[in-house]
C-alpha cells in the first residue's frame, strides 16, 4: 500500500479523511449560528452588534488557542490535544442551545472557540505528515474544505429546514452529537510523528528550534498577513450575509438558506480545488490569482438586486470559492513548507491565530458596528477591502511548491 519507499498512502487517505469529518464538524458547530441567528434574536434580545461580538469572541479564542495548541501538540503528541478538543466542541454546540442570554453565550462560544482553535493546527500537521510531498497541497485542500462544505454549505440549509419543525435550540444539540463519534475515530486512526514511516524513534535527535526561528523564513509573517486579509472576507461574509438577505434584500426563509449556502459550497470546492492547483502553478501565483478573482466576483454581487436568488447564489459562490481558496493555502501548505522541522503545527498556528484572532476576531466586530449603525449593506465593502489588501501582501511570497522548486 506504499507508493515509494518508507510511505504509507493507506495510512494516508484514512488520515486526511478522518480529520476532514472533523474539521467539517467544526465548521458545522461554528458556523450555524448566524443562520440561526434572525430565529434567536427575538427570543434573547439581540441585534446586530451583537452576531458581531459573537463571532468576533470565538475568532479571538480560537486564535489564541491555535497559537498555543499547536505548539502543545508538537511537544506532547497529536492525539492528545485533537481528542479532547474534538469532544468538547461539540458539548459547547449543545450548551449554546441552552444560553439564556447575550452573556452566557458569548462565554459558550469562547470556549467552543478554544476547543476548535486546538484542532486547526493540530489537523494541518497531521494531514502535512501523513501526505506525499507532492500531495500536499490535494490533501490540506481536502481537510480545509471540509470546514466550508459542512459549516457555510450544508449549515444554512440544515438550519433553516430545521427550523419548520424546531426551535434553535434544538438544532444546536443535533449539531454537536456527531463530533462525539468522530473522536473515538481519531483516537483509533491518526498516528504521532514518530510512529510514521521512516521516522527517528522518540526521543531520537535533536530538540526542536526555538520559536523565533519561525520568522527567518518571511512566508511566515507574509502569510499572517494575507491570511488576515482572507479571513476578514470570509467571516465577515459568513456572518452578515444571512442578515443581508433578510434585511437588506428582503427575501424569505428559504431562499435564505439557499443563496447563503453558496459561500459553503463554493468554499469548499475553493478551499479543494485551488491548492491541489496550487501544486502545480505554485502557491504564491495561486494566492495571488484567488484574491483577485474573489474580489471580481464579490463586486457583482454586491450591485446584484434581490430578484434572481440564482444569479446571486452564483456570483456568491464564485467570490467563496476563490476566497477560501486562498485562505486553504496560507493556512496550510506555505506554512508548513516554510516551517522548521519539529514546527508545523507550530508554524500552522502562529499563522491561524494571527488570521483569526484580527480578521475573524476584530472584523466582524468591526462590520457589526458599520452594520448597526450604517445598515448591513456596507458590511460587503469591508471584505472588498480585505481582499484588495491580501493582493498586496501575497505578491511577496516566497515560491514553496516542491514541484516549482524542481522545475
Amino acid at each position: 500500500m506504499s507508493e515509494a519507499r518508507g510511505h504509507d498512502t493507506s495510512y494516508e487517505w484514512k488520515a486526511t479523511l478522518v480529520l476532514s469529518l472533523a474539521f467539517g464538524l467544526v465548521g458545522l458547530d461554528r458556523f450555524i449560528l448566524p443562520s440561526l441567528f434572525p430565529s434567536m434574536r427575538d427570543d434573547l434580545g439581540l441585534n446586530d452588534q451583537d452576531l458581531g461580538n459573537l463571532v468576533g469572541i470565538l475568532s479571538v479564542a480560537w486564535g489564541a488557542a491555535a497559537v498555543l495548541f499547536g505548539g502543545l501538540s508538537d511537544k506532547v503528541g497529536r492525539r492528545r490535544v485533537l481528542v479532547p478538543a474534538v469532544v468538547f466542541f461539540s458539548l459547547m454546540s449543545g450548551a449554546s442551545g441552552m444560553a439564556a442570554g447575550l452573556t452566557s453565550l458569548l462565554l459558550i462560544r469562547a470556549i467552543m472557540g478554544v476547543a476548535e482553535g486546538a484542532v486547526a493546527p493540530t489537523g494541518v500537521a497531521v494531514v502535512v505528515e501523513a501526505s506525499h510531498p507532492h500531495r500536499r497541497g490535494i490533501n490540506n485542500g481536502f481537510f480545509q474544505c471540509a470546514i466550508a462544505l459542512f459549516g457555510l454549505g450544508v449549515a444554512p440549509i440544515m438550519a433553516t429546514q430545521l427550523l419548520q419543525h424546531t426551535s434553535w435550540r434544538n438544532v444546536f444539540l443535533i449539531a454537536g452529537i456527531p463530533g462525539l463519534v468522530v473522536a473515538v475515530f481519531l483516537w483509533k486512526i491518526v498516528r504521532e510523528p514518530h510512529q510514521l514511516a521512516g521516522a527517528a524513534p522518540a526521543g531520537a535527535g535533536a530538540a526542536s528550534p526555538p520559536l523565533s526561528s519561525l520568522f527567518k523564513h518571511r512566508n511566515i509573517p507574509l502569510s499572517m498577513l494575507a491570511l488576515l486579509c482572507a479571513m476578514v472576507g470570509i467571516f465577515v461574509l459568513s456572518a452578515f450575509i444571512p442578515s443581508y438577505l433578510a434585511d437588506y434584500l428582503k427575501l424569505e426563509l428559504t431562499d435564505r438558506g439557499f443563496v447563503s449556502s453558496a459561500i459553503g459550497f463554493g468554499g469548499a470546492i475553493g478551499q479543494f480545488g485551488i491548492p491541489a492547483v496550487s501544486d502545480f502553478i505554485g502557491r504564491r501565483m495561486a494566492t495571488a490569482l484567488s484574491f483577485v478573482i474573489s474580489a471580481v466576483f464579490l463586486w457583482f454581487f454586491i450591485h446584484t438586486p434581490a430578484g434572481d436568488n440564482t444569479l446571486l447564489f452564483v456570483l456568491l459562490f464564485g467570490a467563496a470559492l476563490f476566497n477560501f481558496g486562498s485562505l486553504a493555502i496560507l493556512a496550510g501548505p506555505i506554512p508548513a513548507e516554510a516551517a522548521p522541522p519539529g514546527l508545523i503545527a507550530t508554524a500552522a498556528g502562529v499563522v491561524i491565530g494571527a488570521g483569526e484572532i484580527f480578521g475573524g476576531g476584530v472584523a466582524p466586530s468591526i462590520a457589526g458596528a458599520v452594520a448597526q449603525s450604517r445598515g448591513v449593506q456596507y458590511t460587503l465593502w469591508l471584505t472588498m477591502a480585505g481582499l484588495i489588501a491580501g493582493l498586496i501582501v501575497s505578491v511577496f511570497l516566497k515560491e514553496t511548491a516542491p514541484r516549482k522548486q524542481k522545475g
